[in-house]
């Protein structure tokens, strides 16, 4: 069984947190895509070219993304919690 100790900065852009200008895993450059997507879970609530809701929703991994960061099932799944807190936005108008 493999153990380590996992190296995560998450760092979202101020002016569109949604998006993020640094997201490093165990000294990689990482791709939000390969544990969610962002949604807008309320979009009827939005301003026009807002979000009434935007969240992370994760996705289950795949070995492929497992491998490329050096991460067991655990640290996927703690991976996936930072991002949730990190992209837990809600209501948006920043691209209006």
């Amino acid at each position: 069984m493999k153990v380590t100790e996992l190296d995560l900065i998450i760092i979202p852009y101020h002016s569109l947190p949604c998006s993020y200008e640094k997201f490093m895993i165990n000294g990689i450059d990482a791709d939000r895509d390969n544990f969610g997507s962002m949604e807008d879970l309320n979009p009827d609530k939005a301003e026009r070219y807002g979000c009434g809701n935007m969240q992370f929703v994760s996705k289950m991994p795949t070995d492929e993304v497992l491998k490329m960061y050096s991460i067991n099932l655990q640290e996927y799944s703690d991976i996936c919690d930072e991002l949730t807190y990190a992209f837990s936005i809600g209501e948006c108008g920043w691209c209006i």
